[in-house]
């Protein structure tokens, strides 16, 4: 009734009003058919404007459209499948730095660079996969590795060849050779049993200059409640064992019991990891091991430091390990892991420098080059989404500040009416990124005046608006496209000023009392 044409004799606002009027026209047309609203949920307007409807025919009922696009998506997925190799990679490079604390206390002279502390590169650890998804139930899989250590190391690859046999389970084949050990042959079976419980057997056969060695693992878990699993694994050939183990994984925490049985390693290990509810997804974690080798303490903590990459560190204090610092980076799914030797000895300096020395660098890596980075990144996203949206924008711009010329009688008529009730009266409303009062420069491009739009929203003293952005409401336009909205209303009810803000998408409902200002203030 707003935007009617016959409501405004002005012949500019005539104009705005009938442009705007075909929109709302448009609108309910669309959304008042059940076949073009189902077409329009699917696809948005470019399924409504695609010419012969080479997609689904327009004779459809609205479950037969959501069949059918159902279907596009599994052909599509197929597609994305085909076309990804879902790469996989490990690289870990292990440092002695013992010369740091374990030095002779002489000097040699003859020995150049001997007042300096050695540190050296000791192993490397280099492995990769990929996949090639064959058909929807078959999957290729290529990987192969590469280690040394002390100046010796040799490598393998292995191709692997997997298939789906039904929603129950799955099959893989695998063949491997290398230069240090014979080809192996290997068969590993996934079975869910119930639906709490599945195992996995894995087969092996490694041929080599001493004979056949074959080894078997099996795995047998169950669901023992929402959060928790339990974990049977036994384990023959050249290692063998038996162990035990229970996992609870919650929202908040991580915890992990364990216990084997085996030649030549039994051992206990307790685990518990901390996980805080922050954008950062930071955790800390803590573990206790305890078996023939020893006992091992250790301590960490790791933070989401991107959109892609997570940074952990870990120091471990054992007897008779010593002391050790691992860094470990996850770059989406590329791995990096640096564990650092600083001593054999139990050396309370080696293990101050250890806990304190990765928190130091990290919140100066932070501030000087992580912050400044993420911050730039995001300027730049922020830069191409305002370019690519910027004819969009201009036109919602126009169309607001059209609809708000033709709202000028309504909210007239409306404020007469509120002021004869002693009612709700808009005094003034902003929308869009309030900035602080030494940027008063930026203000005008962040923030909007939407008084008037506000107060046409008035009916019977009560202004109702619903969780969703505030950008689509008329006479709104959005002023600074990917940051965060807010709207600022002070209004007036019974003679009294009130005032509030919300977020962009939070429902607000106005007049309050807890929006009253204190005459006092």
């Amino acid at each position: 009734m707003l935007y009617h044409p016959d409501k405004h004799r002005d012949p500019e606002l005539k104009a705005q009003a009938e442009r705007l009027f075909n929109l709302v026209h448009q609108a309910y047309e669309v959304l008042s058919d059940p076949q073009t609203r189902a077409i329009y949920d699917i696809y948005g307007r470019r399924g409504l404007e695609m010419e012969g409807w080479e997609v689904v025919e327009r004779k459809r009922t609205p479950a037969e459209i959501r069949e059918e696009f159902e279907r596009l998506q599994r052909e599509r997925e197929e597609r994305r499948l085909q076309q990804r190799t879902n790469p996989k990679g490990t690289i870990s490079v292990g440092i002695d730095a013992t010369d740091l604390f374990d030095r002779y206390d002489e000097e040699y002279e003859d020995v150049p660079g001997s007042s300096f502390p050695q540190i050296e590169i000791n192993k490397m650890h280099i492995s990769q996969s990929i996949e090639a998804p064959l058909t929807a139930t078959d999957t290729a899989i290529l990987s192969g590795n590469l280690s040394t250590q002390n100046g010796n190391g040799g490598g393998s690859i292995n191709f692997a060849l997997r298939r789906v046999t039904s929603a129950k389970g799955w099959g893989e084949l695998e063949f491997g050779a290398g230069d240090l050990q014979g080809p192996l042959f290997g068969l590993k079976i996934f079975r869910n049993l119930t639906p709490k419980c599945f195992i996995t057997t894995n087969c092996a056969l490694q041929f080599s200059s001493r004979g056949i060695r074959p080894g078997l693992t099996t795995v047998l878990a169950r669901h023992l409640d929402k959060n928790t699993m339990g974990y049977l694994q036994w384990r023959w050939g050249i290692q063998s064992a038996m162990n035990t183990s229970i996992v609870r994984d919650t929202k908040t925490s991580h915890f992990t019991v364990a216990l084997q049985l085996g030649i030549p390693h039994s051992f206990m290990m307790v685990s518990y990891q901390h996980k805080f509810q922050d954008e950062d997804q930071t955790r800390v974690k803590g573990s206790l091991k305890a078996g023939f080798f020893g006992t091992i303490v250790e301590y960490g903590a790791e933070r989401k430091i991107s959109r892609h990459s997570i940074l952990g560190a870990t120091v471990s204090v054992g007897v008779p390990q010593g002391v050790s610092l691992k860094i470990k980076l996850n770059r989406a799914s590329q791995t990096y892991f640096f564990p650092v030797h600083l001593t054999d000895q139990l050396l309370p300096s080696a293990v101050f420098y250890a806990t304190v020395g990765p928190l130091v660098m990290y919140f100066a890596m932070h501030r000087l080059i992580i912050k400044p980075y993420l911050r730039a990144q995001k300027e730049r996203e922020l830069e191409k989404q305002r370019e690519s949206t910027a004819s969009d924008i201009l036109q919602k711009k126009q169309e607001a500040e059209a609809a708000v010329r033709l709202m000028q009688e309504s909210v007239r008529r409306i404020i007469e009416a509120e002021e004869a009730r002693m009612g709700l009266i808009v005094v003034n409303a902003w929308y869009g990124k309030f900035v602080n009062d030494n940027s008063r420069k930026n203000e005008k491009v962040k923030v909007i005046d939407v008084t008037v739009p506000l107060q046409c929203l008035v009916k019977d003293s009560k202004l109702i608006l619903t969780e969703s952005s505030k950008a689509g409401l008329p006479g709104f336009y959005d002023p600074c496209v990917g940051e965060e909205k807010s709207l600022k209303v002070l209004y007036q009810f019974r003679g009294v000023l009130h005032q509030v803000m919300s977020a962009d998408n939070e429902a607000l409902r106005i007049p309050k009392q807890s929006h009253r200002i204190d005459a006092d203030g």
